[in-house]
């Protein structure tokens, strides 16, 4: 395909009227097409159903310390949840605590405590003038409205392909002790697929922060979501490395089963150093007397353990891979060449970034709107909505079917096609 900036302005203005034609023809079907949100389909909320049958009345809901699931007790989660959400984010039992079904929630809490109370008898974030945050970019908004929400000042940091420009964390943390934490999604990153390289884990574990509360908030959220079996991602464990850099209450890390099995109804955990968990569970002994021991009960007897939800995950693979690869199909076969956009193509995950020309990103975003299909708001990657260059859309494959993605797909690159002519036909 000839690059569209070397076609004619009068070539761009004959390829413009075909392009509007085929978009009034769709923009008259009014569809309804959603790839905004990375949502499990039905199809992967019925992988899971089987967990409904796993608890009967009258079953005996005790654990195998013989604790009554029913009843208040154990605030780190019972012994057997603790395992496999151990086994799932590669660490062992004693170093996680189980909560409620929603990782978000765990994160949104800590950075409330440490702005309350502070971190491990450091001065409560409130009482400081200043409080700041490393955000990789593009990342996860849900992140950043929970720094933003609590009017913590957030830096951008460029990411690589190898995970977040080190150079530049390395130097603001060690310079700057207004910087508490960074976020990461370290595995299948959120929205550009991008898992961080071992040199990059150890970068982060070697970090030597000027504030002596810093601390890395870890996401693990997608850390067996692969989308093959024989191409996947490693990812370096790091409260080990951590450790072996003498570093070990640098770290929280995230973990939870929200698109593994229900979204609403999974169960979350945090993995960290004996000093960082005995902080949590001080602060949780307040907040509650434990959390819903009958439904980690019911997450391990319906794995089994973590080869059951190994083989759990391959039926969610089974069901996005082709997705994946249709969108990424149609963007290589109708985008390919043009350079007025880029895109990646991740192993796992949930999500495909795609950059486009700059200064077009919030208006393709509007036009593909404009013919039923709903995206991320364009900016939404970055703290505060503002992406400086306009230029990032987050796809999310998962939600539709493959017919109703194939169709948004279509509708997509039809936009970027049309907003990048407007765009070049202005500069010539």
């Amino acid at each position: 395909m000839t690059p569209y900036r070397e076609l004619s302005r009068e070539q761009l203005q004959a390829m413009k009227a075909e392009l509007e034609k085929q978009f009034e023809e769709v923009k008259a079907k009014g569809l309804n097409l959603d790839m905004s949100r990375g949502k499990p389909s039905k199809e992967q909320l019925n992988l899971a159903m089987g967990m409904m049958e796993e608890l009967k009345s009258t079953d005996k809901l005790k654990c195998e310390t013989g604790v009554d699931c029913r009843n208040y007790g154990l605030l780190e989660g019972i012994p057997e949840a603790r395992r496999l959400l151990g086994e799932m984010t590669e660490v062992v039992p004693e170093h996680i605590i189980i909560f409620g079904n929603s990782s978000l929630n765990v994160m949104f809490d800590t950075v409330s405590r440490s702005m309350t109370h502070g971190v491990c008898g450091s001065t409560p974030w409130c009482k400081l003038d200043k409080v700041k945050f490393l955000c990789p970019v593009p990342g996860y908004d849900r992140h950043f409205r929970i720094t933003e929400y609590f009017g913590i000042e957030m830096i951008n940091v460029p990411m690589t392909p190898a995970g977040p420009d080190m150079d530049i964390v390395e130097d603001l943390v060690s310079k700057d002790p207004a910087i508490k934490g960074i976020w990461c999604v370290p595995k299948y990153s959120n929205p550009q697929g991008i898992t961080y390289s071992a040199e990059t884990v150890k970068r982060f574990a070697r970090l030597k922060p000027a504030a002596e509360d810093f601390r890395i908030y870890w996401d693990n959220a997608y850390c067996i979501h692969h989308l093959y079996d024989d191409h996947q991602d490693f990812l370096l464990e790091i409260l080990e490395e951590c450790e072996k850099a003498g570093n070990p209450d640098m770290v929280y890390k995230f973990v939870s089963t929200s698109k593994v099995s229900f979204p609403g109804s999974g169960i979350a955990a945090v993995a960290a150093s004996p000093k960082n968990l005995e902080e949590f569970k001080k602060h949780m002994s307040v907040q509650t007397i434990g959390h819903d021991k009958i439904n980690q009960l019911r997450h391990v007897r319906f794995f089994g353990g973590i080869v059951g939800m190994h083989k759990h995950m391959k039926k969610h693979a089974e069901l996005l891979r082709p997705k994946f690869e249709a969108v990424e199909n149609t963007l290589e076969k109708e985008l390919g060449g043009a350079e007025i956009g880029t895109w990646t193509n991740p192993k796992g995950g949930y999500f495909i970034s795609f950059d486009s020309m700059e200064g077009c990103a919030k208006a393709i975003v509007a036009k593909a709107a404009e013919a039923g299909v709903k995206m991320t708001e364009a900016g939404a990657t970055y703290p505060y909505g503002i992406d400086p260059h306009d230029s990032n859309i987050r796809i999310a494959p998962s939600f539709p079917t493959l017919d109703e993605l194939q169709l948004a797909t279509e509708i997509f690159v039809l936009s970027v096609k049309l907003v990048s002519i407007d765009k070049l036909l202005a500069e010539k």
